[in-house]
């Protein structure tokens, strides 16, 4: 049996919220969609939701530490150097240097919770 699906949605869990909402609201240039303060905030993307959630009390702990993260946030973009230069103005400097990849350049990022980021350009 196949289950169907309408959309995706990617969330991001932070005991951070306000400051990683405020981050996404500065690198994306664009209010959520959704709020709910100290709860949740909701971000159209092309192609995709991006959802941040502040942790119920019980399960603060599981979200307590997002180093080594297996998940990456790719965010295409049409100029690599400007946005390396808006993460920088946010004071979000990416730590290492351009690479190519087989589809394209790119640079690793972080966010204020330490999730990867990675924007590439094609």
């Amino acid at each position: 049996m196949v289950f169907q699906y309408t959309e995706a949605l990617v969330t991001i869990a932070s005991i951070n919220f306000a400051d990683l909402v405020d981050f996404y609201t500065q690198l994306l240039n664009k209010k959520p969609l959704s709020l709910i303060p100290n709860v949740y905030a909701e971000f159209q993307l092309p192609g995709v939701k991006l959802g941040i959630f502040q942790p119920q009390k019980n399960h603060t702990s599981e979200f307590a530490n997002s180093a080594n993260s297996q998940i990456s946030l790719c965010l295409e973009v049409s100029n690599l150097e400007q946005a390396i230069a808006h993460l920088t103005n946010l004071g979000y400097p990416p730590p290492g240097e351009i690479s190519i990849a087989s589809h394209g350049r790119e640079i690793y990022a972080y966010d204020p919770d330490g999730n990867r980021l990675i924007l590439h350009q094609k």
